[in-house]
């Protein structure tokens, strides 16, 4: 009886210390891979279709180790998007610091799923069968329970320890780090209207959410991985599915054409640019860092004067004037007034964006302000925005 019962609690498997790591490790990643190809590209941002199978798998699965509920978190991240970076974004670091969102990220969550107002403005086109309201919306505690049931049955005590690691898994990979650290800290290869980062090029620990500028910039793409030497491990499941007949893509970004034989700007360069809009920005930004470097080096004094460092005066000159807040505007419209060359090359980025804002404009109308804005950067004696706008005319 008493042998029985050891063999009960030990678990149906038996392995090596290690073989629990693994099996963990693997478990919390389906996990991941259920938050990013359904919650995130399928329900939130609508880039791909998914069949019965893998929806229902994907949406039990997540009952069981998540307990989140598919309106909800589709709701707080529409709003997310909708909101970036304001007060009334959910979880940005910008505002509300980035320990705040690392450390109590699900707190976040849970305070935001309780925002009628969210639910009924952003929750749109969820499930809302049988199953969604009787079992996964209305008993969320008891798939994260009989998760732990199951581990146990299986590997015994250990189990515990491995539904533990499930538990606090989601809210710290992505709730935390993508929602902190993926607005915070790393590199951009987009220019975007927020402060969304790309953590690391690799995207696999997190199923491909640490190209989270690459998200921002293309938010209904179903592939987040845009330069050669990025992996979006997200993208290579939902290829397989795809293969599989599981799955349909229905946008990914689109990829910048150029034609070298254009030497003025048509409907197809403002689509183009339009399309590419914080591309266009970034390589702006990295086409003049000579030629800022340079005039900082005869702005010393005046920089010390005003208290400004170079590396803030960089952010602001090449930042969207929105962002800053009134002071920052005063003490930079200070510190161009001392050199041509930098007031120009920041007034420039701000009409190039005020082209794509300009929603009451014609087609024609945009590529005339679009030709003439080219014009005036090849006339501005600045070689790097000659170089910068004979290329913009290549846009195809």
């Amino acid at each position: 009886m008493i042998s029985e019962f050891l063999n009960l609690i030990s678990g149906v498997f038996d392995m090596p210390w290690w073989g629990y790591i693994v099996v963990t490790l693997v478990l919390t990643h389906i996990t991941i891979a259920c938050i990013t190809i359904y919650l995130h590209r399928h329900s939130a941002h609508r880039a791909l279709e998914l069949h019965a199978i893998p929806s229902h798998f994907f949406r039990f699965w997540l009952w069981m180790t998540t307990g989140m509920e598919t309106k909800q978190w589709t709701a707080i991240h529409r709003k997310h998007h909708a909101k970036c970076e304001s007060v009334d974004d959910p979880h940005s670091p910008v505002v509300l610091g980035i320990w705040k969102v690392l450390l109590e990220g699900s707190e976040l969550y849970r305070k935001e799923a309780k925002n009628e107002e969210t639910m009924k403005r952003y929750g749109y086109g969820t499930p809302d069968d049988w199953m969604e309201r009787n079992v996964y919306s209305k008993h969320s505690a008891l798939g994260v329970a009989l998760m732990m049931v199951i581990n146990i049955l299986l590997f015994g005590p250990i189990g515990i320890t491995m539904w533990a690691v499930q538990m606090i898994w989601s809210p710290v990979m992505a709730a935390g780090i993508i929602n902190g650290v993926g607005h915070y800290w790393g590199y951009r290869n987009f220019q975007a209207e927020d402060a969304s980062r790309n953590v690391v090029p690799w995207g696999i620990l997190i199923g491909g959410e640490e190209l989270h500028n690459n998200h921002h910039a293309f938010a209904t793409s179903a592939k987040l991985s845009n330069k050669w030497y990025e992996f979006d491990i997200g993208w290579m499941y939902i290829r397989i599915l795809e293969m599989m007949g599981l799955a349909k893509v229905k946008k990914i970004a689109p990829k910048l054409r150029l034609d070298k034989n254009k030497t003025q700007c048509d409907l197809d360069t403002l689509q183009a640019v339009i399309s590419h809009r914080y591309e266009v920005l970034a390589k702006y930004s990295k086409s003049l860092k000579l030629t800022f470097a340079k005039e900082v080096e005869h702005l010393k004094e005046v920089t010390v004067q005003h208290g400004v460092d170079n590396l803030t005066l960089k952010r602001w000159v090449l930042a969207d004037s929105k962002t800053l807040q009134e002071h920052e505007r005063e003490t930079l419209s200070q510190v161009l007034s001392n050199t041509k060359t930098l007031d120009t090359v920041y007034t420039m980025r701000e009409e190039l964006a005020a082209i794509w804002q300009r929603s009451t404009a014609t087609k024609d109308e945009l590529v005339k302000q679009l030709e003439d804005w080219c014009k005036r950067a090849e006339e501005s004696g600045i070689e790097a925005l000659k170089t910068f706008s004979q290329r913009l005319r290549c846009y195809a």
